[in-house]
């Protein structure tokens, strides 16, 4: 049995991908880190408790996740149309990113793919306009991540 890669560490260069977002468009990495910084937002599933209660907290605030310096993508290995479904109930309309196909390629490249559930663990990378990773939270399964110290990585990189 080999072990589980590492989530990327501070530093790292993200691995650009392209994933559809709940409204069927594509939606690439290297293209909105060439005008924001970006937070990647990884959850394990739509409809689901916890994941639930954290996007609620971005739709609910979503000045800290978008603005002329930052944008929020959030991804999970649920299909596009589960996410639209999810997006569609609870009036999220930020970028929801399908990694279903092929399965958790992009979770398995930030190293927070579990591949025992084949769902994404809570991964957050906040990645700088070079495509770096500027700051990084990973939370276990269970485990709501918490928010509060991004605003202050954020105001580091555009300060």
């Amino acid at each position: 049995m080999t072990a589980a890669p590492l989530p990327l560490a501070v530093g790292d260069l993200a691995p650009d991908f392209t994933l559809r977002d709940q409204n069927g468009t594509d939606v690439t990495l290297s293209e909105l880190t060439a005008d924001k910084n970006v937070v990647v937002v990884f959850y394990p599933w739509a409809f689901s408790g916890i994941c639930t209660g954290e996007l609620d907290e971005i739709r609910d605030h979503l000045e800290r996740f978008v603005s002329d310096d930052l944008q929020v993508v959030c991804i999970s290995c649920d299909a596009v149309f589960s996410v639209r479904a999810w997006a569609d109930i609870q009036g999220y309309f930020f970028p929801l990113l399908s990694d279903a196909w092929p399965h958790g390629s992009v979770a398995r490249a930030f190293g927070v793919l579990n591949e025992t559930t084949g769902a994404a663990q809570r991964g957050t990378f906040l990645v700088d306009r070079s495509g770096r990773i500027a700051w990084t939270l990973v939370n276990g399964p269970g485990e709501r991540r918490d928010f509060s110290a991004l605003p202050s990585e954020v105001a580091a990189l555009v300060g």
